[in-house]
Parts: structure tokens; sequence; C-alpha cells
């Protein structure tokens, strides 16, 4: 006996379990005025140790041969 016997009561089973996360992505708040400067805190960025950031992006160039290059574009010969 096969779990699904067609494609369509797969698919209304499927639909059915995504129903519920999808109306869940929905309720999402934005962010109150009084939690942005919680968020603006300098611990909070991405690079939060300045010192640390530098040691990466130097490193980083180094490796790859040219200055910069830490941005979203791309570029380098894609052996890393």
């Amino acid at each position: 006996m096969k779990p699904f016997r067609t494609l369509a009561t797969f698919k209304k089973i499927l639909l059915l379990l995504t129903l519920p996360v999808l109306s869940a992505c929905g309720i999402v708040q934005g962010v109150q005025p009084w939690e942005r400067g919680v968020l603006a805190r300098p611990e909070m960025t991405f690079e939060g140790d300045q010192l640390d950031a530098a040691f990466v992006e130097h490193t980083y160039s180094s490796k790859e041969g040219a200055a910069g290059g830490a941005g979203v574009g791309g570029g380098g010969c894609g052996c890393n």
C-alpha cells in the first residue's frame, strides 16, 4: 500500500503543512522606535571589534593578492 496514492493528495497535504508556516511570517512586527537605540550599539554590528575586522581584512587582501575586495562584488581567481 502506497503512502500517497496520487499526486493530488500529496499536494493537499503539502499545502496544509505549509500554510501555518507561511501565516506565521505575516505576524512579524517592525522595530519600535525605543528599540532602535539598542540595535544601534556598536556590539550589534557584524564587525563589532574594529581591530578584529581590520585583521580579517588584512588577511583577506594578503591571500587574494589585491587591495580591498571585501565587498559583495566578487572577483579573484576563485581558488579559495
